[in-house]
């Protein structure tokens, strides 16, 4: 390579001596159109600029400020009352609050362009959500704010019809909502899927990627810990792997009763387990979208998902075809989906036979995928923003 090309020439040549002043004048004028572009994006900034204050009033805020926009929060501690945090991105200043002591008109509203983050999920958070909506609405008629937009955990069986005459397409004020699950409203114009995300509300980190993660055989092939319900699929899958004794390469812990609030050792328990299987098995709940999966991506265990319809109104249309998840099918999500754990004992049969070559590829892959993932709808929700509440520049 290198040092043999240097050796065919003079054996006085010494390559890091050639012409510096040339070196020094093409780099100094780098610098300087680097200056030059660093200050025209600025004021482009400010010309063009948005100010939007988010407003976290449900965990899933967290998600989208600590996980997908990769923001910070003071204070660090997950207990404050009040928690903020900001960062320019796009053409955008935001701003983050969260905490129990954000409360309607306790705080300044230092944003003309605000998004909500709710939670829909049951009649009490919706009680709830509705306060702060109308808090929203006496901004917009009183004109403190010009623009609203709706973060919303949605319902686990698609019952948001409580949110529709808040949508300004319905007479409303609200310009765009975000919502969970594969919602039957969603229409990619002024209405769109959000990811679920990690259970943010149980304290679930970002985790950053290692070398070990990537690299360190794993010692069970696959895992479920969770709430085996009667008479669901969860009970077809433990059955299914004590028939082959199949548990005894994955970790399974099975719970009967469900359990809001993790200890940390259950929790820790749990984390080890995601960095310990090469495979992070997602049985359907009351959802097929869960927390699980996401969690599986962080640590890079590839999740095996009952890819199977819940009963509810998820996915009752057109746009989708691709149901249940649409969202990550459509972003190509690197798992594996199967229709009935009968197919799981071929598939860690396969696993089995996978050298740790092949794992350090596939964890590659999907860590890779998850962070693109991140970015995406980092970038689709800020374009979405400034498209709706910027003045378009069509004379």
């Amino acid at each position: 390579g290198f040092t043999d090309h240097v050796a065919w020439g003079n054996e006085e040549w010494n390559p890091w001596d050639a012409d510096e002043k040339n070196e020094l004048a093409a780099s100094q004028q780098r610098y300087e159109a680097n200056l030059k572009m660093i200050k025209y994006a600025r004021s482009h900034l400010e010309q063009s600029s948005l100010r939007v204050q988010i407003w976290g009033k449900a965990a899933i805020g967290l998600y989208l400020w600590q996980h997908i926009f990769g923001g910070h929060l003071e204070p660090a501690d997950v207990i404050a009352q009040w928690r903020e945090g900001s960062q320019n991105a796009g053409r955008t200043y935001f701003s983050f609050l969260t905490g129990p002591s954000v409360v309607p008109g306790y705080f300044s509203v230092e944003a003309e362009h605000v998004v909500l983050v709710l939670n829909g999920r049951e009649p009490a958070k919706i009680a709830y959500a509705t306060q702060w909506l109308h808090y929203a609405q006496t901004l917009m008629e009183t004109r403190k704010i010009q623009h609203v937009a709706v973060v919303l955990l949605g319902n686990e069986q698609c019952n948001n019809a409580w949110i529709q005459p808040y949508l300004k397409r319905n007479g409303g004020f609200v310009n765009l909502l975000f919502v969970t699950y594969d919602c039957a409203f969603v229409n990619e114009e002024d209405i769109f899927q959000w990811p679920l995300g990690v259970a943010t509300y149980r304290n679930f980190p970002v985790v950053e990627p290692s070398w070990s993660m990537l690299h360190d055989p794993r010692s069970y092939l696959c895992n479920f810990l969770g709430t085996v319900y009667k008479n669901s699929s969860r009970e077809t899958l433990i059955e299914i792997l004590k028939q082959d004794e199949l548990d005894k390469l994955c970790w399974i812990a099975a719970r009967e009763q469900w359990q809001p609030q993790e200890t940390n050792e259950s929790f820790k328990n749990y984390q080890d387990a995601l960095l310990q299987s090469d495979l992070t098995l997602c049985p359907v709940g009351i959802n097929t979208e869960c927390y699980r999966i996401y969690e599986a991506c962080s640590y890079g265990s590839l999740p095996v998902i009952e890819d199977v319809m819940t009963p509810g109104d998820c996915g009752n249309s057109s746009v989708y075809h691709s149901a249940p998840l649409q969202l990550l099918k459509t972003m190509g999500a690197p798992f594996i989906f199967i229709k009935n754990w009968k197919e799981l004992p071929a598939i860690l049969e396969k696993e089995k036979r996978m050298s740790l070559q092949e794992k350090i590829q596939r964890r590659k892959k999907l860590l890779e995928w998850y962070q693109n993932f991140k970015a995406w709808m980092k970038q689709k929700f800020i374009n979405t923003l400034e498209n709706s509440f910027l003045p378009s520049d069509k004379g």
